[in-house]
C-alpha cells in the first residue's frame, strides 16, 4: 500500500482560526488509523517530509521536523527528541538516517523515482514472508512499545518487592 500523507501548509496558513482545530483533529485521527493497519506501511520520501506526513510508516522514516512528541523519542531517545523538536532541527537524508529517522538513502536517478522504486524493492522483500506472521509482529512491536507507561513497569523499580496488578 503506498499513501500520499501530509498537509499543504501554505493550505493551512490560509485557513479560518476556526478551521484549524478540526483539521488538525482530521489529521491526527487519519495518522493514528493509518498507524494501526495491520500491514507494513513504507513511505518513499522525495523531498521535505515535515510532522504528519512522516508519523505513519512501519520501516520508520520518521520526522525532519517533527510533530509528534510522543513517537520520536521511542526513536532517538529523550535527550536527542528534546533537543531536535525545541531546536525545530531539519534534517537532510544523511542526518536522518544517522539518528534512525529513515532506513535507506538511495541517490536520486534520472527517471526522478529513485526512493519509490527502493521502496518497491523493500515491498518485494515483505511479500513472501507469511502474512499473518507479519500481522502478528506488527501488533507485538507496536504493543511492546507501548509496555513503558504502564503501572507494572514502574511497581518494577519500586525498592521493596514488586506487587504487579497487570495494568
Amino acid at each position: 500500500m503506498f499513501v500520499c500523507t501530509g498537509a499543504d501548509l501554505k493550505e493551512r496558513a490560509k485557513m479560518q482560526q476556526s478551521e484549524v482545530g478540526p483539521f488538525v483533529t482530521k489529521a491526527r485521527t487519519l495518522i493514528t488509523e493509518l498507524g494501526t493497519l495491520p500491514m507494513p506501511m513504507i513511505a518513499a520520501i522525495d523531498g521535505a517530509a515535515l510532522g504528519g506526513g512522516l508519523e505513519i510508516c512501519d520501516p520508520d522514516p520518521k520526522r525532519a521536523v517533527f510533530g509528534g512528541t510522543q513517537r520520536l523519542p521511542r526513536i532517538v531517545g529523550v535527550s536527542v527528541a528534546k533537543e531536535q523538536i525545541f531546536a525545530a532541527w531539519v534534517l537532510n537524508s544523511d542526518e536522518a538516517k544517522s539518528l534512525g529517522l529513515v532506513n535507506h538513502v538511495v541517490e536520486q536517478n534520472t527517471t526522478g523515482d529513485a526512493a519509490y522504486l527502493r521502496a518497491l524493492d523493500l515491498a518485494r522483500e515483505f511479500i513472501p514472508q507469511g502474512p499473518i506472521a507479519v500481522r502478528m509482529a506488527k501488533l507485538a512491536i507496536n504493543q511492546g512499545i507501548e509496555v513503558i507507561p504502564t503501572e507494572d513497569r514502574l511497581e518494577g523499580f519500586q525498592k521493596r518487592p514488586p506487587r504487579y496488578k497487570g495494568e
